[in-house]
């Protein structure tokens, strides 16, 4: 079983094959994700423990214990903690690639972002 350690938390990998991989997330309190898009697959994210503060597109919510939400291929998305708990969710991916590359991020607390900073003109 893959797991793989971040910043934020771990997550492990329960289930895949060529079109979805199905993974445990675990989001240390007061952590949150990068804010981030991808190219190839939609998430589905059910949570199993504690609460989810969810971005998805212009939409902020919360995700609560036995509820899910869905988040489109292409959407802007972030998933925090805001609890005392920690975070668990099962994430669906479904996707044509799943790999762990298909990742665009806009803004990140661990400064893992893709894109640079705006730099003015010397001047």
């Amino acid at each position: 079983m893959e797991r793989g350690e971040r910043p934020w938390g771990t997550y492990t990998v329960l289930d895949e094959s060529s079109n979805y991989k199905i993974k445990r997330i675990e989001v240390l309190p007061g952590q949150r994700l990068s804010l981030q898009k991808h190219h190839h697959r939609s998430e589905h994210w059910i949570v199993v423990s504690g609460t989810a503060k969810v971005t998805c597109g212009d939409k902020v919510f919360q995700v609560n214990v036995n509820e899910s939400t869905y988040i489109p291929i292409g959407n802007r998305h972030r998933l925090e903690n805001p609890g005392k708990i920690a975070l668990v969710i099962i994430e669906v991916q479904n996707g044509e690639y799943l790999g762990e590359d298909d990742i665009v991020r806009f803004d990140d607390d661990y400064h893992r972002c893709d894109t640079s900073p705006d730099v003015s003109p010397a001047g």
